[in-house]
């Protein structure tokens, strides 16, 4: 038997490194060829790195949420035959021992009755319930008790007298890693950057969605029409007459480049976080165009499947949570764009007409711009062309 260095690939076009976000094997484990060991990231591309040999696995080169570089040591492998690497030190070398690494084989330590793995916050939870750790089955990485063990093993044993309610004072620490380290960076550095202000307009949609409802009935072959198409649509428009909002600002160089195109970032929610997968070319679409690219591209991100390219190079953004919109929020730019349209939830509501109440559905708009190149008053003029487009929603068809 003989040891197998499974390296880091090269895993794209001037990428230097990639952050390991999940492993597929674990230390002990029989791997076949072309098994998956590990999902790596580089700029929001998960890629799969399979074992290009058969063997069992000896050691991993990092934790999840560590930064690899390319060509550095990701896996080692006991492989049949003379491997690449000999398997022991040489016998002068073992009198002594050399200082344990990540990527020494970790010995179980549950193999006996040794002092268990737990954390201080579990092993204070035993002591207080009366429980004998030797006693619970760990089911964490080296068998370390974790509380779902600890909860598990008290419904399966006799409760203690007075116990129904105790104070849980436990901590979970959750590493932020993959997209959601991202996204947090992202952020941070949009509300470092960026002079953030915000301005909310309420809309009366009501006609918008008559008009809907109708298009849906009577076009039932076609895409499913939300209020997005509508107001990527509107948005097309109002921007033609404010192009200092359809553009994206260099900080460093101190330019602003307004684009003639718009491309549309649409906020989705993914199982991995929060992406923005983009709708190429607004201008040149149609209704019924724009909602069928909407859903086509916000499933790939949904899916993990839309390419870099789609999940980039938006000139301005539209975020939606929905029926969970709220009334109010506050998005953060999409940097380097110096505008971002939030959409809050519709609701009816009695509103003041013609000397009587009548009911409407409202919703407001709440956006956030970039300070620093677009003044408020552009701004809320900028919001005032999109509200009468959207509460008159046959203007929106009608060309320039």
């Amino acid at each position: 038997m003989g040891t197998r260095i499974i390296k880091l690939p090269d895993v794209g076009e001037g990428v230097a490194e990639a952050e390991l976000v999940e492993w597929h094997v674990k230390v002990g484990d029989s791997v076949q060829e072309d098994q998956v060991l590990a999902a790596v990231m580089t700029d929001k591309a998960t890629v799969e790195i399979p074992a290009p040999v058969a063997g069992t696995v000896l050691a991993l080169g990092g934790e999840v949420g560590s930064v690899l570089a390319v060509g550095s040591e990701l896996v080692r492998l006991e492989v049949a035959g003379a491997g690449t690497e000999e398997a022991v030190a040489k016998p002068h070398e073992a009198a002594a021992p050399a200082p344990k690494t990540q990527l020494e084989p970790k010995p179980n330590p549950r193999a006996s009755r040794a002092k268990p793995i737990a954390s201080p916050a579990i092993r204070k939870r035993a002591r207080e319930a009366g429980v004998d750790l030797r006693q619970v089955r760990g089911s964490g990485p080296a068998g370390r008790i974790t509380h779902d063990d600890l909860d598990a093993f008290q419904r399966g044993g006799e409760p203690k007298p007075g116990a129904a309610r105790v104070a849980n004072t436990t901590v979970e620490a959750i590493k932020i890693i993959g997209l959601r380290r991202r996204i947090a960076r992202a952020m941070a550095e949009s509300k470092r950057r960026v002079a953030h202000f915000s301005y909310v307009e309420e809309v009366d949609v009501t006609a918008l969605e008559e008009l809907r409802t109708i298009l849906n009935s009577e076009e039932k072959d076609r895409p499913r029409l939300t209020l997005m198409p509508f107001l990527m649509v509107a948005l097309v428009r109002a921007v033609a007459d404010f192009p200092e909002i359809n553009a994206l600002y260099d900080d460093e160089a101190e330019t602003v480049e307004r684009h003639g195109g718009v491309d549309i970032g649409i906020a989705t929610q993914t199982p991995s976080g929060l992406m923005v997968p983009v709708v190429r070319h607004c201008e040149a679409r149609g209704l019924w165009d724009c909602a069928a690219e909407v859903l086509r591209v916000a499933e790939a991100a949904r899916e993990g499947t839309a390419t870099r390219a789609e999940l980039s190079g938006s000139t301005i953004t539209i975020t939606s949570l929905g029926a969970l919109g709220g009334i109010v929020s506050t998005p953060v730019i999409n940097r380097p764009e110096v505008a971002i349209i939030g959409v809050n939830k519709q609701v009816v509501r009695p509103v003041w007409q013609g000397g009587q109440f009548v009911p409407r559905t409202m919703m407001n708009l709440s956006s956030s711009f970039d300070h620093r190149v677009i003044d408020g008053y552009v701004a809320a003029r900028f919001i005032q062309r999109l509200k009468a487009l959207l509460e008159a929603p046959a203007t929106i068809f009608i060309e320039a």
